[in-house]
């Protein structure tokens, strides 16, 4: 085993992946505020159903066979004596710092509070509050609005269920316009009120919102599905404002190291790598600067290996599912097309399972 301290910030689905490669080869310390791994792949369906609210979490505690994991809050990065500051006071040395620390998501996809129990707590909240909605509007016709709005028609049929997107078509980032007419006709013939070109804001009265031409909508329920904010506010009140972009994503050069920096890496949706933020982005990353970490902590002088450089996957396979027995795949194909499958590969790859037994695997568990 080497001689390197790597502290990892963050346990989310990169910091993970990163953390497992180099357990073998260093001694990893992975840093999370929650107590357990959360499976955000799951979260919308568990915000929705019951039956899936204890899903999207699994323990970290076989996650690591050398290495440990701390439950903290980190509140700065000191470069000077090369040490990681939490909340309470706790200092971690390291050779290679890592920061995994991902993006904050609209609810439901997201961990509320510190503890699972407080998380499944704002899960059963969501539930009732849907169970009793006579109108929804989600908000969002990205992924993971189409997604969440084909949960919650599934969850509530005798509901009124509005999806409103500030676009011309649904899926518009993914750039595959069939897959936008598929997500569309599937909506809309389990009765989704599907609006395009409506960009949606709170209106005067509670309960009210208004798009763009003034047109009003009431519902008792609303989900804005419309993008995720970068963790990393804590870097610049810890005094590294100048790590960041405008956005708030860390900088980083082609071996995702943050710029100008030789021991601090970033990884998965908190950096500027790339704009596709899913989940295989995250991984590829993951592997990359584990590849460059090693070689960092155990080369030296003319035997230095060169670092690999991160290409930006622009064009991945993409799930989205319409519940658990159904969705819409793009697949890139080679000359640059997207093949679009249905509801049989949609349903097997994704869609019945979220991905769930993978992760389980991922994390050392049984895939049940």
């Amino acid at each position: 085993m080497s001689d390197g301290d790597v502290v990892v910030i963050g346990g989310g689905y990169a910091g993970v992946r990163l953390a497992k490669r180099l357990d073998a080869t260093a001694r990893v310390t992975l840093v999370d505020r929650k107590e357990v791994f959360f499976h955000r792949i799951s979260s919308l369906r568990a915000g929705v159903r019951r039956e899936w609210s204890a899903t999207p979490f699994i323990p970290y505690d076989r996650l690591l066979r050398h290495g440990q994991v701390v439950v903290g809050k980190v509140v700065r990065i000191d470069t000077a004596e090369r040490q990681v500051v939490l909340a309470n006071g706790t200092r971690l040395p390291y050779d290679v710092v890592v920061i995994a620390t991902g993006a904050d998501y609209p609810e439901p996809a997201r961990f509320a509070g510190t503890t699972t129990e407080e998380a499944m707590k704002s899960f059963a909240e969501h539930q009732q509050k849907i169970t009793f909605a006579e109108h929804v509007l989600v908000v969002g016709g990205g992924p993971s609005g189409v997604e969440l709005a084909a949960e919650i028609r599934l969850a509530r049929p005798d509901a009124r269920v509005t999806l409103a997107h500030s676009g011309p078509a649904l899926l518009g980032n993914t750039g595959s316009e069939r897959a936008g007419r598929k997500a569309r006709a599937w909506l809309e013939s389990h009765d989704v009120d599907v609006r395009l070109d409506s960009f949606m804001s709170p209106g005067n009265d509670f309960g009210t919102y208004r798009d763009a031409r003034g047109d009003v909508i009431t519902a008792d329920l609303s989900f804005w599905a419309t993008g995720t904010t970068p963790n990393t506010l804590w870097l610049r009140l810890g005094g590294h404002g100048d790590w960041l972009t405008p956005s708030g994503h860390v900088k980083v050069d082609r071996s995702l190291r943050a710029e100008g920096q030789l021991d601090v890496f970033a990884v998965g949706d908190v950096n500027d790598a790339t704009e596709l933020k899913i989940t295989p982005a995250a991984l590829a990353q993951a592997d990359l600067a584990a590849w460059n970490i090693r070689a960092h902590l155990n080369t030296s002088g003319r035997h230095r290996k060169e670092p690999r450089f991160y290409r930006p996957i622009h064009r991945t396979p993409l799930i989205v599912p319409f519940g658990p027995a159904d969705g819409v795949t793009m697949l890139p194909v080679p000359g640059g097309e997207t093949a679009v499958l249905g509801s049989r590969t949609s349903t097997l790859a994704k869609a019945k399972t979220l991905m769930t037994p993978y992760m389980r695997r991922q994390l050392g568990y049984t895939a049940a």
